[in-house]
């Protein structure tokens, strides 16, 4: 036995049981790099540039930053003491697992297809995963399934989350049943609703209620509308105050488009932060991310956020419509996020086709209820240009050259 191999096994020896036959989640960028035109991952398109101070990178950073948090929460519209800020949504995920259910006894409940890093965080913790999935019919909540776990679950279940809008559906919950889960779980359960795409859906519904997207407003209207999340009939902030069992996330990856910096933000009652933040490490964020989402959350930032947002919705419809167009496209899903599903007949073969052009895409077929569907970044009206010009060129159960992907790569 090599030197290696024995180290291996030292090493598998002393992990813990449940984690030897673990899966990693398969993010985007993880489980395809490369291309040129990046259209898996639900990025926003549109970049900015932002001024930093480097002058305190010996120090260390704030455990939560006032400022941040304050400006966040005038964003939100919930009281600074209700927030928390950390590393994406995926860290709040983490948190709430970690803090409230005990280890090979507790259980969260999910609603699949949903979003992967859900049960992967409750695997981690060695929590078993319920799972009630969405009524095909409509896509939308099965409340006496949900009911019927979480009797069954004996008050096991700790944390029911919720992908509101849905990733990767892209249609967004119904209010009363939301509002009836969480009625629910009332004195037994925490209620997650997880709002990354949520100012897509605010502007989607500002659309669907206005003669057409107007992103030349002016600054009185964009300005209004960019602070418009506390009174939106999407999010489920505003039902905080009347449920104590109600947690809000949000992120700066999407919408405002700071992925890279990795921000995001857990909402919920004084109570529910009070009991988080000794469990929450003691350096969430970094002094660079923290400056940038603090420029983010400027009016003037939030004006320009707003515009890229009404876009981005514009742009999707846009594309929803050329895709329904294509022959081989069977169902184009509704969606109020910054991305697209359809379903084709063979998904792996489509995303292998715009692969070797140096376009990614997601496959999505390995979700509970989906078969071969394939999500779709709304990106850039020039980069869904690109987009549809090699679709249109798709031939399925065609066999296809390299020299075919080169010419359709310099078509360009």
């Amino acid at each position: 036995m090599s030197a290696e191999t024995s180290s291996a096994d030292f090493i598998a020896s002393l992990l813990r049981e449940h984690l030897q036959s673990f899966t990693p989640y398969a993010s985007a960028r993880r489980s395809m790099s490369g291309g040129n035109l990046w259209l898996n991952a639900n990025e926003s398109p549109y970049g900015r540039s932002y001024q930093v101070a480097t002058e305190n990178l010996n120090r260390y950073p704030d455990f939560q930053n006032k400022v941040l948090n304050q400006a966040y929460a005038d964003y939100a519209g919930v009281k600074p003491s209700q927030v928390i800020s950390h590393r994406g949504s995926d860290e709040s995920i983490e948190l709430l697992i970690r803090s409230f259910c005990e280890p090979g006894q507790d259980k969260i409940l999910i609603c699949p297809p949903t979003y992967g890093m859900y049960a992967i965080s409750a695997s981690i913790n060695h929590n078993e995963t319920v799972v009630v999935p969405l009524q095909q019919s409509d896509w939308q909540l099965d409340l006496e399934g949900i009911r019927k776990a979480l009797d069954e679950a004996e008050g096991r279940i700790k944390v029911v989350f919720l992908c509101n809008p849905s990733n990767p559906l892209g249609n967004a919950l119904r209010e009363e049943d939301m509002l009836a889960v969480l009625e629910m779980c009332k004195g037994r359960a925490l209620v997650v609703s997880d709002e990354a795409y949520i100012e897509f859906a605010e502007a989607s519904k500002f659309a669907q209620n206005s003669a057409s997207v107007n992103t030349s407003a002016g600054p009185e209207a964009l300005a209004s509308a960019a602070t418009s999340a506390a009174n939106s009939t999407v999010s489920m902030v505003r039902h905080m105050a009347s449920y104590d069992n109600l947690v809000v996330m949000r992120t700066l990856s999407k919408a405002f488009g700071l992925a890279g910096i990795r921000v995001g933000f857990t909402m919920g009652s004084e109570a529910l932060v009070n009991a988080l933040l000794p469990v929450l490490a003691p350096y969430p964020l970094p002094d660079m991310s923290v400056q940038i989402a603090n420029q983010a959350l400027q009016l003037d930032n939030l004006i320009a956020t707003r515009q890229n947002t009404f876009e981005s919705v514009s742009e999707r419809e846009l594309l929803a419509t050329a895709l329904e167009k294509l022959d081989y496209v069977q169902a184009v899903y509704p969606s109020v996020t910054n991305f697209i599903l359809i379903q084709v007949q063979d998904a792996q073969a489509l995303i292998q086709y715009c692969v070797e052009a140096g376009v990614l895409l997601r496959n999505q077929s390995s979700q509970i209820g989906l078969q071969e569907v394939v999500r779709i970044t709304v990106g850039s009206p020039e980069e869904n240009e690109q987009l549809l010009r090699l679709l249109q060129q798709y031939q399925p159960n065609a066999a296809t050259t390299s020299a075919a992907f080169a010419n359709q790569a310099e078509a360009k």
